[in-house]
């Protein structure tokens, strides 16, 4: 056995122990997250596994966290943690990962959760980023609800104002609370997004009214702007930074409507999704050209749960339109503009497909299979990945697909044990040499044990 197996071998007997002492140090817990303790109920009664949501779970979120109980320290707390090993040690520059191979702590949060009183709620997330050694805003969502009856059928109605776009959604089928749950910090991911996918993620203020009729029928508009003046403690990182700051033109509408249909252990929805979003180019100044994103989506989410058995299935594909300025467009007659970060196209479009399907046992034991898919234009201004020997173009494209399939391992309510494994098959438009040098799209995969635990 080599010195170098061994090593291996020795970190991951390493994690398996912190895991296992860390089992030990929480069986006696008796306390449970905010939302529970205001409730009454313990954690299964609104998830799954966290943070994927039950009908009672989407039911207390849209009557804007107020049902039960205020509590005098409507406090929670989260920590993740885990260990990655990547199939490749390097990442497409050649540089060594950082961290391949630790136990590391990947993040923690403190959640101020809970109502204010019996129509105003709130989730407030505030985060330590261990890659970035930085704590600031996450997720958030204020909400004031009300409800009524219309035809003799129960009417929520509310509005909410956050700082995420999809983060007040109720489905796990959306980006904000979508599959993965978790992953390794330190390890390739999808390289190419649609905006809604993140791209605003504590970088907006939005604001918006909803409804929710018969457990049937949602809709909803909210409307988002840069997250500043009276809503700066919204955002996340700093305000002078133009690579840490989005700045957006005007308001931008978002919108959601979904069909909900709950039978017995069953729950289906059918839905739909979207944001219409303008950019500019240089945050620091409202002159600078802009680019327009149109984000369409379709979703669906079906849950089946008892005590014993639990099968959830979610999908979401999102399609997105890009229009650019025309100051933005490179000038493909200036040698050596190709790859710069300026597209050549006047419009680009991306999609993007997600979905997974899980079984728990019990709550405790349970797996998970997912698959995910991105697609786009060649655009050779913003991708042009050339061969080291030949100097041919291998891509310029984004086109990215892959698995996920992962285990879990809830011993009690407050802790999740996962391992995970994602798997590309393609990466950047190639399943080999991806970057010009020899490299393949399975160089990214990636084997991660983790831990998330809440309190």
């Amino acid at each position: 056995m080599s010195s170098k197996f061994r090593a291996h071998i020795q970190r991951w007997k390493t994690t398996l122990l912190c895991g296992f002492l860390f089992l030990l140090a929480g069986t006696d817990a008796n306390a449970v997250p905010a939302f529970a303790r205001q409730t009454g109920q313990n954690c299964a009664s609104c998830h799954v596994s966290f943070p994927e949501l039950t009908p009672f779970g989407r039911y207390f979120k849209l009557t804007g966290y107020t049902l039960g109980e205020r509590q005098a320290v409507p406090l929670a707390m989260m920590v993740q943690a885990g260990i990655a090993s990547s199939a490749s040690k390097h990442d497409d520059s050649g540089a060594l990962i950082p961290k391949d191979g630790a136990f590391i702590l990947q993040q923690a949060s403190l959640f101020l959760a809970g109502k204010a009183n019996d129509i105003v709620g709130a989730f407030v997330q505030v985060s330590y980023d261990a890659q970035a050694h930085h704590t600031g805003s996450d997720n958030m969502d204020f909400r004031a609800v009300d409800q009524t009856r219309l035809s003799g059928k129960e009417l929520i109605y509310g509005i909410t104002v956050h700082n995420n776009p999809t983060v007040q959604d109720v489905w796990n089928s959306s980006p904000a609370f979508g599959y993965p749950w978790f992953s390794p910090a330190y390890t390739a991911g999808v390289p190419v997004s649609t905006l809604i996918d993140g791209g605003l993620a504590q970088a907006a203020a939005g604001a918006g009214g909803y409804f929710y009729w018969n457990k049937s029928i949602y809709g909803e508009v909210s409307l988002y702007k840069t997250a500043d003046g009276v809503f700066s403690f919204m955002r996340a990182g700093h305000t002078n930074h133009p690579g840490s700051k989005i700045t957006l033109k005007g308001s931008n509408p978002y919108w959601r409507f979904a069909y909900n249909h709950e039978w017995g252990d069953h729950s289906l929805m059918l839905g739909t999704y979207g944001l219409r979003a303008q950019i500019y180019s240089d945050p620091l100044d409202q002159g600078s050209p802009s680019t327009k994103y149109t984000d369409t989506a379709l979703d669906f989410q079906y849950q089946y749960i008892t005590d014993v058995h639990t099968v959830t299935t979610q999908g979401t594909f999102i399609h997105e339109k890009q229009n650019y300025d025309s100051a933005l467009l490179a000038d493909s007659t200036v040698p050596g503009n190709f790859g710069a970060g300026a597209p050549f196209n006047s419009k680009n479009t991306l999609n993007q497909f997600k979905g997974k399907v899980s079984y728990y046992y019990e709550r405790k034991y349970g797996a998970t299979a997912s698959y995910f898919s991105t697609t786009g234009s060649a655009d050779a201004g913003l991708i042009n990945i050339i061969d080291a020997a030949s100097g041919s173009t291998l891509s310029n494209v984004p086109n990215t697909r892959g698995y996920i399939l992962e285990l879990d391992y809830i011993p009690f309510q407050n802790l999740r044990i996962g391992l995970q494994y994602t798997g590309f098959t393609r990466f950047m438009g190639n399943s080999a040499n991806e970057n010009g040098n020899g490299r393949k799209a399975r160089d990214n995969n990636a084997l991660f044990l983790g831990a998330w635990f809440s309190y």
